[in-house]
């Protein structure tokens, strides 16, 4: 089978859908088969794609505007991505609900979550533009439909029409680091991805503040590390004034090669978003053996499970009593470290290689039908 793979999303600063991609990638080709082969699809203005990004794949990098591909492919549906990669291939496979156009090869787009439906807002100015008028007829068109999680497939099918027949869910694997068996004797609060409204960082900022007004002693640093976008200047302002002052460190986009570095900082880990497709970063933290504090909300209950700590994401105090207790309780975190750490054994990249093949098959079988 020729797979070509849509390595956009991971081409510079990685976060979640770039994380996912670039794994993916990894685990495709270390479980290949024989009769396969994967190609990973670049194009791009001034980033180029390096020939060894992912050992034991092809690699395609056109040198055209992001803005200029994705208004031709998303509103016109050309050109084909067999012609710009030199195809033929029996998969085209895009990172993200809008299609890969093809002449002949089964079309397949990933959903990671849908918060641009509902708040369009949040997003950059292409999304706005492109995916709230043109998620649900793409991911129609679609021959097969891959969702990160149960929660974000359950909106597919609600939200977007798309039947059960026609989706598969693929989750992201847990990374490859071994557990950690020591503490940090000056251990932080950390929340790792993105520096934006949509993560619901006001209210961690909020139950930071209770947390020092009302300690009986000292309180662990807050660690936000993440890219901040200008959505993000309201909470850049506040952090730089009391009480705040002094308390946040900002370290911003934080490589892969050095994410390891960051979790090793923490005490726990605070996810307190509204919405998150899947949640990498908890999935990450539990590995690592770092105690998780979740929202209740979106994929994170289906990850975290009874391994961490679930709060209302719009409920300040107890988002802040959640963090004083887990904080200030040793035997605790080992018992969320060694829950964490069992259930992130569910995940994995090779279980996840496995499910995309599976998704391929269906999607060239529906294919063949159409033609028929």
């Amino acid at each position: 089978m020729r797979i070509l793979l849509d390595y956009r999303p991971a081409l510079r600063n990685r976060t979640g859908v770039g994380e996912y991609v670039h794994e993916l990638a990894r685990a495709l080709a270390a479980t290949a088969q024989p009769d396969e082969s994967v190609t990973l699809f670049s194009a791009s203005w001034k980033d180029r794609l390096s020939p060894s990004a992912v050992p034991g794949t092809r690699t395609v990098d056109r040198r055209i505007p992001v803005q200029l591909l994705n208004l031709a492919w998303h509103r016109l549906g050309w050109p084909s991505a067999e012609s710009l990669a030199g195809g033929p291939f029996d998969i085209v496979h895009s990172g993200h609900p809008l299609l890969m156009p093809a002449r002949r090869a089964a079309r397949v787009v990933t959903v990671h979550d849908l918060d641009f439906l509902d708040h369009p807002d949040r997003t950059h100015a292409e999304i706005r533009r492109d995916y709230p008028s043109l998620a649900a007829p793409h991911a129609l068109r679609a021959d097969h439909v891959i969702a990160v999680s149960r929660h974000t497939a359950r909106q597919v099918t609600n939200r977007l029409g798309v039947p059960e027949s026609r989706l598969t869910v693929c989750s992201p694997g847990a990374p490859d680091w071994s557990r950690r068996l020591t503490e940090p004797a000056d251990g932080v609060i950390l929340f790792l991805g993105s520096i934006e409204p949509r993560k619901n960082l006001a209210v961690l900022l909020d139950a930071y503040e209770q947390l020092r007004a009302h300690a009986a002693g000292p309180v662990p640093r807050l660690l936000l590390a993440g890219r901040a976008g200008a959505a993000a200047a309201p909470l850049m302002e506040r952090i730089g004034r009391p009480p705040l002052a002094g308390w946040v460190d900002l370290p911003g986009y934080i490589d892969p090669d050095r994410r390891l570095e960051v979790y090793d900082r923490a005490l726990v880990l605070v996810i307190p978003s509204h919405t998150e497709g899947f949640g990498i970063p908890a999935l990450e933290a539990m590995t690592r053996g770092i105690p998780v504090i979740a929202a209740n909300r979106g994929a994170l209950p289906e990850v975290v499970e009874s391994a961490g700590r679930l709060i209302d994401p719009d409920d300040a105090q107890a988002l802040a009593h959640a963090i004083r207790s887990v904080v200030g309780d040793r035997a605790e975190r080992d018992r969320m470290r060694e829950a964490g750490w069992r259930q992130a054994q569910r995940f994995t990249w090779r279980e996840s290689a496995r499910e995309i093949r599976e998704a391929w098959a269906m999607a060239v079988e529906r294919r063949l039908k159409d033609r028929d």
